[in-house]
């Protein structure tokens, strides 16, 4: 079994849930799992991906709040990263909880692995108590037509889904926007192979040059831009919530638009 850095088992011990004595939170989250968890994280999100975050002022400290970014990169790996910097970075540590694809649920261990770390399966009654109970929750509106993007693509956006915002309006959650850079880096998808992916009981499966997905060593940026609070109940005209949806798919955009910029300034 992996082995569990004492540093990260020491860190998730100061982040703010209701831990049992025997380590599990309401949800069956494990401490030991996600100091495990985090153990391999942090060594990728250090050494293998150098990650650079920005903005990670915006994430608050406490309190319910959600991470909405681009998806890209054949496997979510920009997820965990999101998931590793909310944990590495800030002041006080917090676990970002995602919501998984559903094709998770029929994986072996895969289900109950990423429920005792604090993933859990997208569905909205899952979203919306998680921020009913002041969890910081991470949402992809791309879904897995982001990460299907290929290698080509990999700075652009595909359409989001609507349903985060109706989300946020009910739970009157601020959205703080993630522009991430390096995810089509780390695994170059050249193709998508949608027969094996079904065979096998996900979306895809992504072909790279050299064929397998396993990810490179390419650097990572997550820029978080300032929080985004929309007024509602959520049971908005759709018109409405297109124009809410549209506004922080342009703050994502923005957000990545300026890290790009960014590197370019220092490549030039």
């Amino acid at each position: 079994m992996l082995f569990i850095d004492p540093a990260m088992l020491a860190r998730v011990e100061e982040i703010e849930l209701p831990w049992s004595v025997h380590g599990y939170d309401p949800y069956g989250i494990s401490k030991r799992e996600t100091a495990r968890m985090f153990t391999l994280f942090s060594l990728l999100y250090r050494r293998y991906f150098r990650v650079r975050a920005t903005g990670v002022e915006n994430i608050p400290l406490r309190g319910r709040a959600m991470l909405v970014g681009n998806h890209s990169g054949g496997v979510a790996i920009d997820g965990a990263m999101v998931i590793t910097s909310a944990f590495l970075e800030l002041a006080r540590p917090r676990l970002a909880q995602g919501m998984a694809e559903k094709f998770i649920n029929r994986v072996p261990f895969a289900s109950l692995y990423s429920s005792r770390t604090g993933q859990f399966t997208g569905l909205p009654e899952h979203a919306e108590r998680l921020l009913e109970d002041e969890r910081l929750l991470m949402v992809f509106p791309e879904g897995a037509r982001g990460t299907a993007k290929l290698y080509w693509e990999r700075h652009s956006l595909v359409e989001f889904g609507s349903g985060f915002v109706r989300l946020a309006l009910k739970t009157r959650t601020p959205i703080i926007p993630v522009g991430i850079l390096g995810g089509g880096d780390v695994m170059p998808t050249v193709l998508n192979s949608y027969a094996l992916g079904r065979a096998l009981g996900a979306p895809y499966v992504p072909v790279t040059p050299y064929l397998l997905p396993i990810p490179l060593p390419a650097k990572m940026e997550l820029h978080y831009g300032e929080p985004i609070v929309f007024e509602g109940t959520g049971a908005e005209d759709d018109d409405v919530i297109g124009g809410y949806v549209e506004r922080v798919k342009r703050a994502v955009a923005g957000l990545m638009a300026e890290g790009l910029k960014a590197r370019e300034g220092t490549h030039s």
